[in-house]
Protein backbone atom coordinates (compact mmCIF):
# COMPACT_ATOMS: atom_id res chain seq x y z
CA UNK A 1 0.00 0.00 0.00
CA UNK A 2 1.36 3.42 -0.92
CA UNK A 3 1.67 6.29 1.50
CA UNK A 4 -0.72 9.23 1.23
CA UNK A 5 0.38 12.00 -1.11
CA UNK A 6 2.17 15.00 0.26
CA UNK A 7 0.06 18.17 0.61
CA UNK A 8 0.94 20.90 -1.87
CA UNK A 9 3.59 23.33 -0.75
CA UNK A 10 2.71 27.00 -0.26
CA UNK A 11 4.87 27.93 -3.24
CA UNK A 12 2.91 25.53 -5.46
CA UNK A 13 -0.37 27.15 -4.46
CA UNK A 14 1.08 30.64 -4.85
CA UNK A 15 2.26 29.84 -8.37
CA UNK A 16 -1.23 28.71 -9.37
CA UNK A 17 -3.05 31.40 -7.39
CA UNK A 18 -1.23 34.17 -9.23
CA UNK A 19 -2.24 33.01 -12.73
CA UNK A 20 -4.93 34.66 -14.84
CA UNK A 21 -6.64 31.29 -15.26
CA UNK A 22 -7.08 30.89 -11.52
CA UNK A 23 -8.43 34.44 -11.22
CA UNK A 24 -10.89 33.65 -14.03
CA UNK A 25 -11.95 30.42 -12.30
CA UNK A 26 -12.65 32.27 -9.05
CA UNK A 27 -14.47 35.02 -10.92
CA UNK A 28 -16.72 32.53 -12.74
CA UNK A 29 -17.51 30.75 -9.48
CA UNK A 30 -18.23 33.96 -7.59
CA UNK A 31 -20.44 35.44 -10.33
CA UNK A 32 -22.61 32.34 -10.33
CA UNK A 33 -22.71 31.71 -6.59
CA UNK A 34 -23.33 35.32 -5.56
CA UNK A 35 -26.05 35.85 -8.16
CA UNK A 36 -27.84 32.59 -7.28
CA UNK A 37 -27.56 33.30 -3.56
CA UNK A 38 -28.96 36.78 -4.12
CA UNK A 39 -31.83 35.48 -6.25
CA UNK A 40 -32.70 32.83 -3.67
CA UNK A 41 -32.61 35.31 -0.79
CA UNK A 42 -34.77 37.80 -2.69
CA UNK A 43 -37.32 35.08 -3.35
CA UNK A 44 -37.27 34.10 0.33
CA UNK A 45 -37.63 37.71 1.54
CA UNK A 46 -40.47 38.23 -0.96
CA UNK A 47 -42.21 35.17 0.50
CA UNK A 48 -41.77 36.33 4.10
CA UNK A 49 -42.84 39.91 3.35
CA UNK A 50 -45.86 38.69 1.40
CA UNK A 51 -46.91 36.41 4.26
CA UNK A 52 -46.41 39.23 6.77
CA UNK A 53 -48.04 42.13 4.96
CA UNK A 54 -50.54 40.42 2.67
CA UNK A 55 -51.93 37.47 4.65
CA UNK A 56 -55.26 37.71 2.87
CA UNK A 57 -53.50 37.26 -0.49
CA UNK A 58 -51.40 34.26 0.50
CA UNK A 59 -54.41 32.67 2.22
CA UNK A 60 -56.16 32.46 -1.15
CA UNK A 61 -57.02 28.84 -1.79
CA UNK A 62 -55.85 27.42 -5.09
CA UNK A 63 -56.99 23.78 -4.94
CA UNK A 64 -58.92 22.46 -1.95
CA UNK A 65 -57.05 23.51 1.19
CA UNK A 66 -53.85 24.31 -0.69
CA UNK A 67 -53.23 28.05 -0.63
CA UNK A 68 -50.70 30.39 -2.23
CA UNK A 69 -48.52 30.48 0.91
CA UNK A 70 -48.11 26.71 0.84
CA UNK A 71 -47.23 26.77 -2.86
CA UNK A 72 -44.67 29.53 -2.33
CA UNK A 73 -43.18 27.63 0.61
CA UNK A 74 -42.85 24.48 -1.47
CA UNK A 75 -41.35 26.56 -4.26
CA UNK A 76 -38.51 27.40 -1.86
CA UNK A 77 -37.57 23.72 -1.79
CA UNK A 78 -37.96 23.41 -5.56
CA UNK A 79 -35.77 26.46 -6.13
CA UNK A 80 -33.02 24.85 -4.04
CA UNK A 81 -32.99 21.81 -6.32
CA UNK A 82 -33.12 23.98 -9.44
CA UNK A 83 -30.15 26.02 -8.22
CA UNK A 84 -28.20 22.82 -7.48
CA UNK A 85 -28.96 21.55 -10.99
CA UNK A 86 -27.96 24.90 -12.53
CA UNK A 87 -24.71 24.86 -10.56
CA UNK A 88 -23.92 21.37 -11.79
CA UNK A 89 -24.42 22.49 -15.38
CA UNK A 90 -22.40 25.66 -14.79
CA UNK A 91 -19.56 23.72 -13.18
CA UNK A 92 -19.39 21.14 -15.98
CA UNK A 93 -19.35 23.78 -18.72
CA UNK A 94 -17.50 26.73 -17.19
CA UNK A 95 -15.56 25.65 -14.09
CA UNK A 96 -14.35 22.07 -14.57
CA UNK A 97 -12.57 22.62 -17.91
CA UNK A 98 -10.66 25.59 -16.48
CA UNK A 99 -9.88 23.75 -13.24
CA UNK A 100 -8.65 20.74 -15.24
CA UNK A 101 -6.39 22.95 -17.34
CA UNK A 102 -4.94 24.47 -14.17
CA UNK A 103 -4.41 21.03 -12.69
CA UNK A 104 -2.73 19.71 -15.83
CA UNK A 105 -0.57 22.84 -16.14
CA UNK A 106 0.73 22.15 -12.64
CA UNK A 107 0.89 18.39 -13.25
CA UNK A 108 4.39 17.80 -11.85
CA UNK A 109 3.50 19.58 -8.62
CA UNK A 110 -0.05 18.39 -8.02
CA UNK A 111 -0.53 15.17 -10.01
CA UNK A 112 -0.39 12.81 -7.00
CA UNK A 113 -3.04 14.79 -5.09
CA UNK A 114 -6.16 13.94 -7.08
CA UNK A 115 -6.94 10.89 -9.21
CA UNK A 116 -7.85 11.53 -12.82
CA UNK A 117 -11.51 11.37 -13.75
CA UNK A 118 -12.77 7.84 -13.87
CA UNK A 119 -10.12 6.49 -11.49
CA UNK A 120 -10.96 5.28 -8.03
Amino acid sequence: MSSPPEPPQETQYSDIRDTKSFAELRSRFRRFSFSMTGAFLLFYVFYVVLCTYAPHLVATKVIGDVNIALLLGLAQFASTFVIAWLYTRHAKKRLDPLADSLRFAAQPAIAPLAPARGEV
